[in-house]
């Protein structure tokens, strides 16, 4: 059986997680820094999963299923606060958010 090597695995995950990185860091729409952040995740589960495989041990499995579970209250936590934010401000622009008082 042919297997990926663990350094085009990691090589990806940074990748991934560099790309989320910058989508934070550029974008000022909420929802775009939502999925930015979903992607890093998703890089830091490849890592995992990557790094488990290569020890030959289910410990990087297990932490992905922490970060899946992880990931999804932030998208339900996340989510509802952008419905408040949207239903105040009628803008999901993150500057917009700045000016928010009491």
């Amino acid at each position: 059986m042919n297997t990926i090597p663990t350094e085009y695995a990691l090589l990806l995950a940074a990748v991934l997680f560099a790309l989320g990185l910058v989508g934070i860091l550029r974008r000022r729409n909420l929802v775009f820094i939502l999925m930015s952040l979903e992607i890093m995740l998703n890089a830091a589960g490849l890592a995992f999963v990557a790094a488990g495989a290569s020890w030959g041990r289910a410990d990087g499995q297990i932490m992905y299923i922490f970060i899946l579970t992880l990931a999804a209250a932030e998208v339900s936590v996340g989510l509802a606060l952008l419905l408040q934010i949207r239903r105040r401000i009628a803008s999901l622009d993150a500057d917009a958010t700045s000016r928010m008082r009491g």
